[in-house]
């Protein structure tokens, strides 16, 4: 009887969307502008420059991000990535869209039922049809998909060589541990982040291969272990889920995605949030000479072999504090929202 009602609700939902009248994608804007018009959409983005923040917004438009993961955090972390401008995305999983993921952001319920990469690939282009979005409709863990997946990294960007930063919005540690080798093994710098099962607290870790500590520098005990994951979960439990706590993990993560991409403020190594205290605790993790990824112990060979100025980091994360600016500045501004 249940599942019955829910192919009747499901059937309504897809006569609905068929119902709605197509909404028209707008025309691909050629070249960013700072003009300051309400039919420009770059123009808030572009007056970072003006402000002094980035030197050169239009270079967003040269990268490309992999974001493996399309659900709480990896579809809101691809909706402000695409609302940015950034040049490409390509969007892993092979999960659907489901009722139950309606107490999270972006995902509508008329989607039930597709694929997560293809429904999100749709509502991005809507958003931003100047942002070219591929998208993997599989899992990355398996031996022929890992092998896919490093091609993809490896050869998607807009010039057909490696992404400019992958970032991991994956719900276990399998996924975890196969975009660690593969970003060891490609030596690709990639963000890892995580909200917890309670819903709240979550954080963001930036991994720079032979320099920062790689997910398997300190495994979760759980990874260390040997323990299946699939045998911790019990039927009729599931995690609990906040869009506000999955919503901030993304902000930050997007927020460093930009630093680090267009070289402004300082890039946090490992950014946590307690909901409950609100609590935002910091950290640099170094990297564990016996590390059991071969790949990390490389990378840190290659580290090493440096000269001692580059020794600290390959692109420079760290930037000199600039003047702060006060409601007294030249814009006439002091809140936006």
């Amino acid at each position: 009887m249940e599942s019955t009602k829910k192919l009747e609700l499901k059937q309504l939902l897809l006569e609905k969307q068929k119902q709605e009248p197509a909404h028209p994608v707008r025309e691909k804007i050629l070249q960013m502008s700072s003009e300051v018009v309400d039919s420009n959409p770059y123009s808030r983005l572009m007056a970072l420059k003006r402000m002094g923040i980035v030197d050169n917004y239009e270079k967003i438009r040269d990268f490309t991000v992999a974001v493996v993961g399309i659900g709480g955090v990896g579809s809101v972390t691809a909706e402000m990535l695409t609302r940015c401008g950034i040049g490409k995305l390509l969007l892993f999983d092979y999960d659907k869209v489901e009722l139950a993921n309606m107490n999270r952001l972006f995902f509508q319920p008329h989607q039930a039922g597709l694929s997560k990469v293809e429904a999100a690939a749709n509502t991005l282009t809507f958003i931003n049809p100047d942002v070219t979005v591929e998208t993997y409709n599989y899992n990355i863990t398996t031996v022929d998909n890992f092998q896919d997946f490093i091609n993809g990294i490896s050869h998607g960007s807009l010039s057909g060589g490696p992404v400019d930063l992958v970032l991991s919005c994956v719900d276990n540690f399998e996924a975890r541990m196969a975009i660690n080798s593969a970003c060891n093994e490609l030596n690709l710098c990639w963000f890892e982040s995580g909200v917890s099962e309670n819903a709240v607290s979550g954080h963001i870790q930036f991994i720079m291969p032979g320099e920062t500590a790689c997910f398997a520098c300190a495994p979760p005990l759980v990874v260390a272990s040997n323990i299946d994951e699939k045998t911790l979960k019990k039927d009729g439990v599931c995690a609990a889920s906040l869009p506000t706590t999955m919503g901030i993990v993304a902000g930050f993560l997007v927020q460093n995605t930009l630093k680090y991409l267009l070289g402004f403020g300082q890039v946090s190594y490992y950014l946590g949030y307690n909901a409950l205290t609100d609590f935002f605790p910091t950290m640099h993790l170094r990297p564990n000479p016996a590390c059991d990824d071969s790949f990390c112990q490389q990378r840190q060979d290659e580290v090493k072999a440096r000269p001692p100025k580059e020794q600290e980091s390959g692109r420079d994360t760290s930037f000199d504090d600039k003047e702060v600016t006060h409601e007294d500045n030249e814009w006439g501004m002091w809140n936006y929202s």
